[in-house]
C-alpha cells in the first residue's frame, strides 16, 4: 500500500469557536442593540489551515482543543473541510477556547473577548511528536497565539530540517511577547506584521511611510527573508531582497473583517507553493481577504482558487 502523501504546509496554532454579533443599528455602549450572529470554528491556525484546504492545498494542522463538545465540533469540521488533524492535540483539563466578537453595522470590530485556555496551554510537546510531519512539509506557519517557549519549539525544528518559516504576530500584545523568536541565527522566510504590530516588532515607530520602511529593514537585519506589512484599508508593503513594493487594498463590500488576515496569509501561501512572484502573490492574497471580508463565515465557505483568481 503507497503510504499517504505528507502535507505540503503545516500551520501551528490556536483552535477555537468563533461567535459573531453585529448590530443593525448605531452601536450605544452599555446598551442592547438588534442584530444578528452567528457562530462558526475559528482560531488564527486553525482558520489559515481551512483556507489553505479549500484552496486545494496538503495541509496539516498542529494544535490544542479541549476535550469536550466544542473540540468535538471544531476537530470534526475542520477534517471535513480537508485538513489533516491528526496531530491536534485534546485535553481534558482545560476548555476549548471562544472568540466573542461584537461588530458595529459597517462590519467593523466594536470590542471581543476571547477564552483562550485550550490555546494557552498549547505545549512544546506537541510540537514535538510532529516532528516527522514538520520535516516532511515544503512550509511551515507559526502563529503568536500560542504560548513563545512552543513557537520557539516550532521555529527551532524547521529551521533543523530546512523548512522555511512563516511568522503571522497576530496582535501587538503578542508581538511585543515573542519579540525575541526574530534573531539573526534564526532565519524566518516571512513576518506578517500590520502597521502596529511592526512597531511591536522592531520597538521602532511606524507611523509615517519613511518610519515603516526603516523598521522593515530592521527586520531584515534581523534574519527575516520576506517582510509584508498589512496596512488594512490602504494595502500592504512588501519587501524582500530589493524589491520595496506598496499595493492597493482590493475594494470589498463589507459585511465582516473577521477572517480576512488568516485569507490573506493563506491565498499568499498557496501562491509561494506554485513559486509566483511574491508581488503577484501579495495581490491574490488581497482578493482572498476582500471575498472573506464579504462574508459573515470567518472563513468563506465557497472560497476556492478560482474565486480568488477571478477577482484578483
Amino acid at each position: 500500500m503507497t503510504s499517504p502523501k505528507p502535507p505540503e504546509i503545516v500551520v501551528i496554532g490556536g483552535s477555537n469557536m468563533d461567535l459573531h454579533a453585529r448590530a443593525h443599528e448605531p452601536v450605544v455602549m452599555g446598551s442592547s442593540m438588534s442584530g444578528s450572529a452567528g457562530i462558526s470554528p475559528g482560531g488564527v491556525g486553525r482558520n489559515v489551515a481551512e483556507n489553505l484546504a479549500r484552496l486545494g492545498d496538503s495541509v496539516a494542522l498542529v494544535s490544542v482543543v479541549g476535550d469536550d463538545p466544542i473540540g468535538d465540533e471544531v476537530i470534526s469540521y475542520t477534517e471535513d473541510v480537508g485538513v489533516d488533524c491528526t496531530h491536534v492535540r485534546r485535553r481534558a483539563d482545560v476548555r476549548t477556547g471562544t472568540y466573542n466578537a461584537v461588530l458595529d453595522s459597517s462590519g467593523e470590530l466594536v470590542a471581543a473577548v476571547a477564552d483562550m485556555a485550550a490555546t494557552d496551554e498549547f505545549s512544546p510537546l506537541v510540537v514535538e511528536a510532529a516532528r516527522d510531519l514538520i520535516k516532511g512539509a515544503r512550509g511551515v506557519l507559526v502563529e503568536a497565539n500560542i504560548p513563545v517557549r512552543t513557537a520557539e519549539m516550532a521555529i527551532d525544528l524547521a529551521v533543523e530540517f530546512d523548512v522555511p518559516v512563516g511568522f503571522d504576530p497576530v496582535s501587538v500584545t503578542k508581538a511585543r511577547r515573542a519579540r525575541d523568536l526574530i534573531r539573526p541565527d534564526r532565519e524566518l522566510y516571512l513576518v506578517t506584521p500590520n502597521q502596529a504590530e511592526l512597531a511591536a516588532l522592531t520597538d521602532l515607530p511606524t507611523d509615517t511611510d519613511t518610519e515603516i520602511e526603516k523598521a522593515v529593514r530592521s527586520l531584515h537585519d534581523r534574519g527575516v527573508g520576506v517582510v509584508w506589512v498589512r496596512l488594512g484599508a490602504r494595502g500592504s508593503v512588501i519587501s524582500y531582497l530589493d524589491v520595496y513594493e506598496e499595493m492597493p487594498a482590493v475594494s470589498a463590500d463589507v459585511l465582516d473583517v473577521t477572517g480576512a488576515g488568516d485569507a490573506m496569509l493563506a491565498a499568499f501561501t498557496h501562491e509561494i507553493l506554485r513559486d509566483v512572484d511574491l508581488v503577484e502573490a501579495a495581490r491574490f492574497g488581497h482578493a482572498a481577504a476582500a471575498l472573506t471580508c464579504g462574508t459573515h463565515d470567518t472563513v468563506r465557505m465557497d472560497l476556492s482558487e478560482s474565486l480568488v483568481r477571478e477577482l484578483a
